[in-house]
Order: structure tokens, then sequence, then C-alpha cells
């Protein structure tokens, strides 16, 4: 019976659990032809179908029977022998075992890969379940949210690996250990809990470090024994595809989690050195990033005018900033607020963090020479009303865009440059001719993002004199200002700040600055040319965030320039 019901199509098993109609896949399969895509995923951004009636679905096309999980308990001897982390990070429960086969709930069929670590960690074989997400969380919550592992205690483990690691060749063997998988699935799993945006695993010549990037900023882990660097950074290896053996030549990947039910995935990057190979992981979880315009941090003002600038007909619009700064969130939020069906979206990245439902999304890959030239060209065949080209890094994709902003659509885009007017200069040393960015450009927005203070430490502050002076403050201002910042906690690890916000300069191109741009103005000159009609710069806007005791005046210098 399970084989026939791998054969069946995924349409015709919906059908039978009577949980979508013949017309709603027909429409499902309209979309597909046109926009690509799984049938399954379609069927629930359309809002037929939900998440947890996919997995089902997708579990019964795969032979895997449901169990109901409802009253069950989980022998202790199976608590004991599974890591808390593990459970957490893959979301699969062991809650049975019969002879020497353990029976595994999962609430994702799309994931089995995830059953060989805890095949390595139970020593057995296992039988896979199909169970509900809220079952599954239930006993999670019972069974192993009171005995959650630290790195101290893994560490301990580890530490009888010390002898026989001295004598292994097979790194592999050490890649695949139980106490090497607990450690890599505690890293991740304390990663995305802490909402760490990279993961940083370098090895040095007498220590291998473990670094978390948390609000811009790393904090140093406890370091695991320099002689598993290698068993660690193959095992994130072996859990993104890539090639063990290859360790001369950088590689990229990504490993697909699933978190507290949702999903995130992981991009790993690997990098040969002097000691090793360094490995960094870039963590992208949709449900930290917000990609609501309104919930950006933009001013009235500034969201008026940006919403206005989404309506347009035709233009670039280009969003400038350091590497870490928002960028990428500000654009998709932007798309988002555009989205309707009327419009047709389309966005070409290098890589695409986040899936936007109903935006055509297109994977910019170099090595095979799909460029962003190449892609905005086929881009431009596909009929769109938007268009998202990842960045602007050269004379021929900036053309591109400036040629489909001339035949009616509307590009936004990002650039690297330190402020709204230098990316007018920048487009200039790039190729573009003056007159043609003045009669395209329709906006520029820099940004970045500042650390917020802790509200569990928040509290009255008097900044040192030099750094009122740094910011310009006069001595009256700052007698009749209130400033705060955070005295440090276990909430925001000793830092006295816990999240992020952005600070904008939106350059609204006017027809004074399409003369200064026409006329070839230096950078500085077409700044001040902005602020004349009414563009408030980067340093401002921290300003503005330091007298609403968001943010501390340390940080505005740390991340503005005053002009």
């Amino acid at each position: 019976m399970a084989g026939q019901n791998r054969k069946k199509l995924l349409g015709q098993i919906l059908k039978e659990m009577r949980l979508v109609h013949e017309g709603q896949i027909q429409e499902a399969l309209g979309l597909q032809k046109e926009e690509g895509g799984q049938i399954g995923r379609i069927l629930v951004n359309l809002g037929y179908l939900k998440e947890a009636q996919l997995m089902e679905a997708l579990a019964t096309q795969m032979g895997i029977a449901k169990v109901d999980l409802e009253g069950q308990t989980i022998p202790e001897d199976l608590v004991s022998r599974m890591d808390a982390a593990t459970v957490n990070i893959f979301r699969v429960v062991p809650y049975a075992q019969v002879g020497g086969v353990v029976k595994v709930a999962i609430s994702d069929p799309t994931h089995l890969s995830c059953l060989d670590d805890v095949r390595f960690i139970l020593g057995c074989e296992l039988e896979a379940y199909f169970a509900e997400p809220d079952q599954i969380d239930v006993l999670i919550k019972e069974s192993f949210q009171e005995r959650a592992e630290d790195m101290d205690s893994l560490l301990d483990e580890l530490e009888g690996l010390n002898e026989g690691a001295a004598s292994i060749d097979d790194q592999e063997a050490l890649a695949q250990s139980t106490p090497v998988v607990k450690l890599l699935n505690y890293v991740l799993f304390m990663a995305i809990r802490d909402q760490a945006s990279d993961i940083h695993m370098e090895p040095f010549e007498d220590e291998f470090k473990i670094r978390y990037r948390i609000d811009g900023v790393l904090f140093e882990l406890r370091s695991p024994p320099s002689y598993l660097a290698t068993a660690l950074v193959s095992r994130v290896k072996v859990m993104a595809n890539l090639d063990i053996a290859e360790t001369r030549m950088p590689q990229d990947g990504r490993i697909d989690l699933m978190v507290g039910g949702r999903k995130v995935d992981v991009r790993v990057s690997t990098l040969p050195t002097m000691y090793g190979e360094s490995c960094v992981m870039r963590v992208l979880d949709k449900t930290v990033v917000n990609l609501d315009l309104d919930k950006l941090g933009l001013r009235p003002e500034e969201s008026d005018i940006l919403k206005r600038l989404i309506e347009l007909p035709h233009g670039i619009i280009l969003v400038t900033g350091p590497t870490g700064s928002g960028k990428t969130t500000t654009l998709y939020a932007a798309l988002n607020a555009a989205n309707s069906e009327d419009q047709k979206i389309i966005t070409t990245e290098d890589p695409v963090e986040y899936e936007l439902p109903d935006i055509v999304q297109v994977q910019v890959n170099e090595d095979i020479g799909v460029t962003y030239a190449d892609c905005l060209r086929s881009i431009l065949r596909q009929d769109p009303d938007k268009i998202l080209v990842g960045e602007i890094r050269d004379r021929e994709t900036a053309q591109i865009a400036v040629e489909a902003s001339l035949t009616g659509h509307v590009v936004f885009s990002t650039l690297h440059t330190n402020d709204a007017a230098s990316a007018v200069t920048r487009l200039v040393d790039i190729g573009v001719q003056p007159f043609l960015i003045a009669a395209t450009l329709e906006a520029v927005v820099a940004q970045r993002l500042v650390r917020t203070i802790c509200q569990h430490c928040r509290g009255p502050y008097s900044p040192p004199q030099e750094v009122l002076d740094d910011l310009g403050i006069s001595a009256a201002d700052a007698a009749s200002a209130k400033f705060f910042s955070g005295s440090g906690c276990e909430h925001c690890y000793g830092t006295g700040y816990r999240g992020r916000m952005a600070l904008f300069e939106i350059l609204d191109v006017s027809d004074r600055v399409k003369e200064g741009i026409i006329g070839e103005v230096s950078a500085m000159a077409l700044g001040e040319i902005a602020k004349g009609d009414g563009m408030r710069p980067l340093r401002e806007s921290g300003l503005i965030a330091i007298f609403e005791g968001k943010t501390t005046p340390e940080e505005v210098i740390r991340e503005t320039v005053y002009h």
C-alpha cells in the first residue's frame, strides 16, 4: 500500500483527504505553470491549505504513517539518551522503543535527513511517524525543556575523545561521532534561540574559536578543544552537502532546519586558512525579520515618501549602506508593500535570502555565467512591472537597469556607499552618464542599524562632554535633554543593548537635485542641495533616536559620520 501511495500525485492525495477540491488544484497548477514552484506550497500561499495539512499529505505520499501522541509519555531511558538541542532544532521526538527499534515522531517529512543525527545519538534503528506539530511541542516541553544542556557539559563529554582523537586519521568518523553531532546541534540551536545573524568557526594556531554575531557585534563562546576544529567543520559540511575531502578550495552550501515549528535557512561558507578551514554560517530566520514597511522604523514623513515611491510607474530606487545595514530587509518590505494581483514583480538576487509569496525570485549563479546582467535581460522579457536587482556591481547591470526604467519599469537595487548623495557619484564612476541618472533615478535611501537600549536594564545616563561635542550637541540642548543607556544584564549579555533599529536618510530626487546631477557637482554639494530640499541626514536621524531614549550617543557616533 505504501508503494502505491508513493506513486500518487500530491493533488490526488489532498483530494482524497478532502482538504482541497479540483478547482483549487487547477488554479494552483495554472500558477505553477506560469511561475514555477511546488504545488503544495502554492496551495498554502493561496490560503487553501494549512502548513500542517501539507506536511501530513506529504507524509502520506512518502508512505509515513501518522501517530497520535495525545497522552504519550516518553520513557526516561530515551529522554536520557537524547539531547535537548537536537530535539529542539529538528523537532523530532523519540517516543517509544520496541526491541532494538526506536519510534520517532516528526512534523516535517521533507527533512528526513535529520534522522541520521538521531540514529547516531541513540545508536539504533529508527521507525519514523508523522505527528501533529502541537503534539510534538507538548512532548518536547514536558520531557526536554528542563534538561537543556550547556556548553560546559557538552565539552566535558567531548573530553573523553581527547586521547583517541590524537590517533584518529579518519576525521569523517570523528565528525559523525555522537558528542560532535550533539555539540554542533547545540551551537546551532543556541544561535537561533539568541537571534544571532552569523556563527563563526575559526581555527588558529593554538585554539579554535566559536563566535556568534548578535545585533551586529561578535560574542565569543567557550572554545572547544582545537583538535575538534576539523571534525566540527566537517560536520557542518556534511549537513550542507559539501565535499568533506576538499579542504583547499572555498565552498558554499545551505542547511534547512526546522526550529520551534518554523523553518530556518542557514547559508554555509568555508574558507581555507593557514590553520584549517574557517566556516561562517549566516542564519536566515524569517520570524526574526519583519517585512512590514510600517515596522522598519521609518518616521511618518519618511514612510509617506517611500510609499509614494513604491507606487511610481517607472524609475530607479536605490538603497545604500555597508554590508549588514539592513538594505535587503528594506527592499523586501518595499516589495511586500508593492505586491498586489495587478503587479508582476521579479527579483534577481545573490543569494535569494527570504522567499516572498507571489513574487518570482531568481538566483544569480556567476559560477556558470548567470550574472545580474544576464538575469536582468531575461527578466525584461517576462513582462514585469517592478524588478529587484540585488546589487548594481558593474556598468552593464547599471545600463540595463536604466533601460528598464526608461521603458516603464520600477527598478529597486542596492549600492555600497556611505551616504545617499554618494550613490550618484558611484553610478557615474561605474559608467552611467549623468543625464541618464537624472532621467531615471527617483530616490536614494541610505541606512544604518544602531543597537537599541535593553529595556530590562535601561536607566538615565550622562554622556561625557567629548561625546556631546562629537555629536554637536550644545550645552543648552544637553541640559534640557534626557539620555539613557543600559547597565548590562542577563537579557542583553551584559552589553546594555538588545535589538536594533534603522536610521534613514532619504534623498528624494527633486528638480534641483537633477540639475546638480547633470551639472556633475560633488557628492557633498549634492547632499547640501538635498538637505535644502528637506533631506534628514543619518546623523540627525540618530540624534532624534537618542532624544527619544531609544539608543545611546555612542551608538550613533559609531554608525554615522557627521557632514
